[in-house]
């Protein structure tokens, strides 16, 4: 008879064992609280999931079965693999978020097999990870122009929404990422032969930047600089105030054109609208600190700078595949601008 272990016990220690670092990455690295709170994420999940479905989640070793044992549990991961994919959707989730709970299973699968000898009989391979290319939202080159120019409207924004305003120009002219932005102190920040450079090391990616700052980005930073270089620039804000802020900044700046989001489910696309209030289904709706690095890329790519230099400023390496997703949609804005061309001139 096959020894079976519960899973819910081991992702425990799993969790563990990343959060004190005895489980590091394959450069030797400690893994970063944001996919720790993700492994947390998937653990409620899977537990939820044992309870709702009344499914018992537990592992054994494959390397003891006979034949008939191990095509049952075959069988047995097979079954799990659909049955927690129909739950997550069920709770009216969709294929990035299914597919990013599938891809820590796997890896506690791997950690099962190489940390802790259990024979998983890779059992993970079943498990397909899917993936959706969502929308891409980013200001047009008119939209950030009024942020950046429009003083009027400025004056009419009470301090924490300038301040804020201020940071998502900052971030859409520099790329930066949300996280670095709120690292920066009066040290990231040079003047050589009378122009100011950023120079900073992702906190994320490891990866050095040198970008040569605008005039409006210099505003900004002389702005908000101290005499104090190791505070950082902007000081803090949550990031759920800070979205929160900016779809109003949004709505405030008349960037109410509606939109149509959709999100794909096992590969189906489905429109998504707000039945119940049709105000959320407006630009200003998405506006985010992703907007910051997906506008400064997308305007840079679409004004002809080529690619190797924007992803040297982006801070994406040449083996990034989601840098492409910012090539396909300035190709795409392009395209239409010139459409518009030829049709002016299509008519005599």
């Amino acid at each position: 008879m096959k020894k079976t272990s519960p899973i819910i016990p081991l992702f425990n220690q799993f969790i563990k064992e990343t959060e004190t670092g005895k489980r590091l990455k394959k450069n030797g690295e400690r893994i970063k609280s944001d996919s720790i709170q993700n492994y947390k994420y998937v653990l409620n999940n899977l537990i939820q999931f044992s309870i709702d479905a009344k499914f018992e989640l537990r592992i054994c070793d494959a390397s003891k079965l006979d034949k008939r044992e191990l095509a049952s549990e075959k069988s047995y991961w097979k079954k799990f693999y659909q049955k927690f994919t129909e739950f997550l959707y069920k709770k009216g989730c969709h294929d990035n978020y299914v597919g990013a709970n599938i891809k820590v299973i796997r890896v506690f699968f791997n950690y099962l097999k190489n940390d802790k000898d259990i024979n998983t009989g890779d059992f993970q391979r079943l498990f397909y990870v899917r993936k959706e290319e969502i929308e891409i939202f980013v200001l047009s080159s008119d939209q950030l122009k009024f942020l950046i120019h429009d003083k009027e409207f400025e004056q009419t924004l009470i301090p924490s929404y300038r301040r804020i305003k201020d940071i998502f120009v900052f971030g859409c002219s520099t790329g930066l990422r949300y996280s670095d932005i709120f690292l920066l102190t009066n040290k990231n920040f040079e003047k050589i032969d009378g122009e100011w450079y950023l120079k900073l090391k992702s906190n994320k990616t490891k990866t050095f930047s040198f970008i040569k700052l605008s005039t409006y980005a210099i505003t900004i930073f002389q702005r908000y600089t101290t005499s104090n270089n190791k505070a950082t620039l902007f000081g803090n804000i949550s990031l759920f105030n800070f979205n929160k802020s900016l779809k109003h900044i949004g709505e405030l700046a008349g960037f109410t054109t509606p939109i149509e989001v959709s999100r794909e489910k096992q590969g189906k696309t489905q429109k998504l609208t707000k039945k119940t209030d049709t105000s959320k289904n407006r630009f200003c709706d998405k506006m985010s600190s992703h907007m910051m690095r997906r506008t400064a890329i997308t305007t840079l790519l679409i004004l002809g700078m080529p690619e190797h230099l924007v992803r040297k400023i982006s801070g994406h390496s040449h083996a990034s595949t989601s840098f492409n997703r910012y090539v396909h949609y300035a190709q795409a804005y392009m395209d239409k601008e010139i459409e518009k061309v030829h049709s002016k001139l299509e008519s005599y």
